[in-house]
């Protein structure tokens, strides 16, 4: 409310500025048609003003602010993947039992970076992302992470993440999936039920953690060249990458 009426009184204010330098200007000159001939020429003007500053200026600058918010929406992204997100889909695309058949494939068919790059889009866009419970490795997943579940606290805490609601959805996933692992004591004999119910979980953050993963990869590539080659020479999903390159 103060801020209204401090508004009001600012607007109020600077009309009685404007109507006392307009008889000023008539006491002076004693010249109404001159008065009047500038004043409905700035009138006039005054919509070409908002035209080019809410339509062309301001849009301009609000393109500019969006893309530097996505730039640093994208370095939290990368942020993620380097310290969790890579080694995280490592862990989970090393129980998923449709992965290996395809690493096979790719390495027999691809030449290059551009063709395994292709390759790689082609097969997760279509993949059912789907984990074997029986070879988890239960207490090591939650080992890594409740280890890293400060840094994930601190992603959370960014406001630019308002800008990427999937990538939000991704690390509230991961802790639901945390979470689940921390509750119970011992991982090693639970009921059929119990690990079901995880690798859904586990499914949910497979298949969410791919695709941002493949939209990482797409930025890197266009924005970043050298770091895209990098990520992908250690992709998660080539389990016979470069043991120089994985260390």
């Amino acid at each position: 409310m103060k801020l209204w009426n401090w508004r009001i009184l600012l607007g109020i204010s600077l009309l009685m500025l404007s109507v006392f330098f307009y008889f000023l200007h008539y006491l002076i000159f004693r010249d109404l048609h001159h008065i009047f001939i500038y004043l409905v020429g700035d009138v006039a003007f005054v919509f070409i003003e908002v035209l080019l500053v809410t339509l062309v200026i301001h849009g301009v600058l609000e393109e500019r602010e969006k893309k530097a918010r996505l730039e640093k929406v994208n370095m939290v992204i990368g942020a993620f993947f380097s310290e969790v997100g890579t080694r995280l889909l490592e862990i989970l695309s090393m129980k998923d039992p449709g992965i290996e058949s395809w690493q096979q494939d790719l390495v027999r068919q691809t030449e290059s970076r551009e063709d395994e790059y292709k390759s790689i889009i082609r097969y997760l866009g279509e993949h059912d992302y789907r984990i074997d419970f029986e070879k988890t490795e239960w207490e090591g997943l939650r080992e890594f992470l409740v280890n890293k579940r400060e840094f994930m606290l601190r992603l959370l805490e960014n406001p630019n993440l308002l800008e990427h609601e999937s990538f939000t959805d991704l690390l509230w996933a991961v802790f639901h999936l945390t979470e689940e692992l921390g509750v119970r004591k011992c991982l090693d004999a639970l009921p059929d039920t119990d690990y079901k119910h995880l690798c859904g979980d586990m499914n949910r953050v497979y298949s969410q953690l791919a695709r941002q993963w493949l939209g990482y990869m797409e930025h890197l590539k266009s924005s970043y060249p050298y770091l895209f080659s990098l990520a992908l020479r250690t992709n998660p999903f080539n389990r016979i990458a470069s043991p120089v390159v994985r260390e």
